[in-house]
């Protein structure tokens, strides 16, 4: 009986080749999936970033113009009439603000395991770059075109039936004892080496980008992250709403003053209440996220995200409106937004820990037991 040679192994070269074309692809292929991971969270925190503080930012930029419009109308002086109309001009059209009637809710999609798994296989089967037939590479294009589809909606299902159309595909590698192997693994290793460049550079320039930035803050937790920018920016804003109050001739006098106004608004104590005291019939705020909101809440409080406070400030009731969070930092600073603007808001002291521990009802979104989280 004949022995199998092992010629083509014992070629330092080829053994070597071999190798090192497998480590690169690894490399490829693992740093394909992270690009093209990363790629997806920016797009969604993109659209998460727009719907939840497009508002707060577009109040922002209202209030700067109406308090360099003040300053303007107070001096006369042509340089801040300049920078008033200039203010104006970045004021968007109410019509431009998000979120808009009908858009659906930002929610984050991070592909699984599995998504992956079968992203990189595919990749690895069919990226056009495997052939220099033109025709073939267009066909690899389109089909590429819809595994990044799928994996951008984190499809997995819908990943594994494009690696079944794929599995009939023929594959454009030499087999391992033919004389061809040797040049073909060559040139593998110098395109592996081409892509892995290019998809390094792309890494930097998606993480170099300004949402890429924000996300790498906190890419475990963007909704938090989310979260904490709407607080500054509530605060700000109130801060813009004092230092307006204090320009308007109502609060402030007809006559320009070079120090600054001390007014009820810029120091007025936040008004809070603590857990027990708050009345049963109260209207109560609940700024905290869906979350928060599903393991534990009051039966009848109503619930908007502090990033979308602003943006729905007409659904807020009449009259005293007490503000609860978890343990009392969010609800300040919509309690100091709200009253900032007029309106009869109460921080409640503690939040739904303090609720919690002064035995007041709670009721959960599932029917579990309700809890703080």
């Amino acid at each position: 009986m004949s022995v199998p040679s092992v010629e083509v192994w014992t070629d330092p070269e080829r053994q070597d080749l071999e190798e090192r074309v497998a480590a690169a692809e690894l490399a490829w292929l693992t740093l394909d999936v992270d690009v093209a991971t990363l790629r997806v969270e920016i797009d969604n925190f993109a659209l998460a970033h727009h719907q939840l503080l497009g508002p707060l930012y577009a109040e922002l930029d209202e209030l700067d113009a109406l308090i360099a419009e003040s300053v303007a109308a107070l001096s006369g002086d042509p340089e801040d009439l300049r920078r008033a109309r200039e203010a104006r001009e970045r004021v968007e059209p109410p019509q431009e603000r998000g979120p808009r009637e009908g858009e659906p809710e930002a929610r984050r999609v991070r592909p699984d395991r599995d998504a992956q798994r079968v992203y990189r296989e595919l990749a690895r089967r069919a990226h056009p770059d495997l052939t220099t037939d033109p025709a073939e590479q267009e066909r690899r294009s389109a089909f590429i075109a819809r595994v990044n589809e799928a994996y951008a909606l984190a499809d997995t299902e819908g990943l594994e039936r494009l690696a079944e159309e794929w599995s009939s595909s023929p594959d454009s590698a030499p087999a391992a004892d033919s004389p061809d192997r040797l040049g073909w693994l060559r040139q593998r290793l110098e395109w592996l080496t081409g892509r892995i460049t290019a998809l390094a550079v792309e890494r930097v320039r998606l993480e170099r980008t300004p949402m890429g930035e924000l996300l790498l803050l906190r890419p475990e937790e963007p909704e938090r992250l989310l979260e904490d920018l709407a607080e500054q920016l509530l605060a700000t804003a109130a801060d813009r709403q004092a230092r307006l109050a204090a320009l308007l001739p109502d609060n402030g006098g007809n006559e320009p003053s070079h120090a600054p106004q001390e007014t009820p608004p810029m120091f007025a104590q936040l008004p809070t209440a603590d857990a027990a005291s708050v009345p049963a019939d109260a209207a109560l705020l609940d700024v905290r996220e869906q979350d928060e909101w599903d393991a534990g809440h009051v039966d009848g409080a109503l619930h908007i995200p502090i990033g979308q406070v602003v943006a729905r400030l007409d659904e807020l009731p009449e009259g005293r409106l007490y503000v609860l969070c978890r343990v009392g930092g969010r609800s300040a600073q919509v309690v100091q937004y709200l009253v900032a603007g007029g309106r009869d808001a109460v921080n409640v002291d503690g939040g739904m820990f303090a609720w919690e521990a002064a035995g007041r009802p709670m009721v959960s979104g599932g029917g579990q037991e309700p809890f703080v989280l």
